[in-house]
């Protein structure tokens, strides 16, 4: 079997795809240094699956773990994550330039609703009925 060694980029990126790997790392960034059993506790799966979602995080560099004793805490490092915005920084003039075309397109006062056309349901009356309602009479 042939292993690649993975771009840091890629890592970071396939880090960040995770909603709940996502959620370690905003807990994280609002209190340093928690246990891993502080960060599995509100989420709704098993203490191992936790654990996987952090060596993911681990590989990629987005968080570092101590171990003191049988205690093991978690820290996040954003630093692989300069590296992605600054790649993502570079397509930001793609979005950006198609955004402002469509503030344009909104803010344009040339088809205001006064000025619109009425629609040609509202100004064609309905067709007449071939029979007048109500049961047909058998012969």
């Amino acid at each position: 079997m042939v292993y690649y060694q993975t771009a840091p980029l890629d890592r970071t990126f396939a880090a960040l795809s995770d909603p709940t790997r996502r959620e370690l790392l905003a807990r994280l960034e609002a209190r340093d240094g928690m246990s891993v059993s502080e960060l599995a506790k509100p989420l709704p799966m098993s203490l191992p699956a936790v654990m996987k979602h952090l060596d993911v995080l681990s590989d990629a560099g987005l968080v570092t773990r101590t171990k003191t004793g049988r205690t093991v805490v978690c820290r996040l490092n954003a630093a692989p994550m300069e590296e992605a915005m600054e790649w993502l920084t570079r397509y930001q003039r793609f979005w950006t330039a198609a955004l402002d075309r469509l503030a344009n397109f909104i803010e344009d006062d040339s088809c205001s609703p006064s000025q619109a056309s009425p629609s040609p349901a509202a100004s064609t009356p309905p067709p007449p009925k071939s029979s007048p309602p109500g049961r047909t009479p058998k012969k």
